[in-house]
């Protein structure tokens, strides 16, 4: 067996938790003793800066995080899915043949009727979809089943990507246990296709690419349009950053994220009236100002909006006749933060100084405001946000905004390195005035594509 590390060269302690586990029930039911089992892992993100932009193609600055998503999965004769999660109560199990008609696999549409048929159940979509989007999208066929336990530290419902940590180590299981090769960037956007086309969530793809190709310790910068990795940045050594809980549950399967992307692509759409301009986050402020804000409606009545323009080139989400959506404000949204996010590198890029703090913390705080103004803020992640400004520099806090999807989860923090006493004291104060109190993410790990897969045989694994 492999020694899997992170950037500091220290073990990753989930992944020797995972392995212990697998001696005792539901591993050791689950899982055939003498065959090989393939382990993948996948981290949870932090997003510090981008968030909602980047289905409209900004860059983004993206964090894993130490908290992962653990998959193990064994080839099963019997051509069915076998999937246990131990933050399920119920195992799934389906027979591949579900995903199959006379003329090759099913469409997407199928797919997302039959996970939705049973709530309960939806779960199993980010994990059972990954055999259903290389069927489609690579021509894989799977001549075998497979059995698949899934164990998890990523808060699900926090805006940390849940879903898309188990999207790609499900992927990346799944992919060495049958032999198909994918490159980094592949995986990310067929995990996207498992989310949108399979779980019927309409997420950009920093999630996926974070899981996929961050490095600990290291600020993914991923360009949206569609998919251009631009590096990793190291933060720098006086820095470091922390997420807060809300308690206030996210999704992005949700009304409010999902109408403004709509509202953001009707925009895009308008502006195509006057010039041919493939993303939003290609437009600067000031172009945008003086050139097509004007154009842009506050609100408009899908019906209306329908009848004029004909639809969005946003695939994974559709226009509702009988809804208004705004329309300006998640415009204006990408075109500003792609924006704040390049100014946001740049600093990190310069000697950090007072002032560069600031700087940054400002730029944060311009993020979260922006939500709000979007309807994507929440009274709890408010107040998180204002509290971290109450403590400010004198506390070595100097930013903090909603991350994600919005509409609750986590608030991302920047401060001094060593101000750990401080983000605690705030997630206390956060609880005397809530009633809950927040989880607090720190660290970092590596994403799927560093960590690989563990290839276990029954010699080479002592907890069999």
């Amino acid at each position: 067996m492999r020694s899997i590390v992170d950037g500091s060269s220290r073990g990753l302690p989930d992944v020797e938790t995972f392995l212990e586990s697998l001696s005792r029930p539901p591993g050791r039911d689950l899982f055939d003793g003498t065959a090989e089992l393939i382990v993948a892992r996948a981290p949870g993100r932090l997003d510090l800066m981008g968030g909602i932009a980047d289905y409209s193609g900004s860059l983004v600055l993206q964090l894993p995080l130490r908290e992962a998503t653990l998959v193990a999965l064994q080839r099963d004769p019997a051509r069915v899915l076998r999937i246990v999660s131990l933050a399920e109560p119920e195992a799934f199990e389906m027979p591949l043949e579900d995903f199959e008609s006379a003329g090759g696999p099913i469409q997407y549409e199928a797919a997302v009727d039959y996970f939705r048929r049973d709530p309960s159940r939806h779960w199993a979509a980010y994990v059972a979809g990954a055999f259903l989007v290389l069927m489609r999208e690579r021509g894989a066929s799977f001549p075998q089943g497979a059995r698949i336990l899934i164990a998890s530290d990523v808060p699900q419902g926090k805006g940390v990507s849940s879903s898309a940590a188990l999207e790609v180590a499900a992927m990346q299981a799944v992919a060495a246990s049958f032999g198909i090769a994918l490159e980094p960037r592949e995986m990310a956007l067929l995990c996207q296709k498992v989310e949108n086309l399979v779980a019927g969530a309409p997420c950009g793809v920093m999630d996926q690419m974070t899981a996929v190709c961050g490095e600990a310790g290291r600020l993914l910068a991923l360009l949206c349009q569609p998919a251009e990795l631009q590096g990793l940045i190291p933060i720098p050594e006086e820095i470091a950053g922390w997420g807060l809980d809300s308690g206030v549950r996210h999704s992005v399967s949700g009304a409010d994220y999902g109408s403004v992307r709509v509202g953001a692509f009707m925009g895009h759409r308008i502006i195509l009236e006057l010039e041919p301009i493939d993303c939003l986050a290609r437009l600067s402020p000031s172009r945008f100002e003086q050139s097509y804000a004007a154009h842009l409606p506050e609100r408009i009545r899908g019906a209306d909006f329908l009848a004029r323009y004909g639809g969005t080139s946003d695939p994974v989400t559709r226009v509702e006749p009988e809804r208004t959506y705004a329309v300006r404000v998640p415009t204006a949204h990408p075109v500003y933060e792609n924006f704040r996010v390049r100014a946001f590198r740049e600093l990190l890029g310069a000697p950090i100084t007072e002032g560069a703090l600031e700087l940054l913390g400002e730029l944060m705080y311009q993020s979260h405001a922006s939500y709000s103004a979007c309807g994507l803020g929440c009274a709890g992640t408010d107040l998180l946000v204002n509290l971290v400004r109450a403590a400010g520099p004198a506390q070595g806090l100097y930013g903090a905004k909603i991350t994600g999807g919005g509409s609750g989860g986590t608030v991302a923090i920047l401060g001094r390195r060593g101000s750990d006493a401080a983000v605690a004291a705030i997630a206390a104060q956060y609880a005397r005035q809530t009633g809950h109190r927040p989880y607090v993410f720190s660290g970092s790990s590596p994403g799927a594509a560093s960590f690989g897969c563990l290839r276990l045989q029954e010699k080479q694994c002592p907890f069999w």
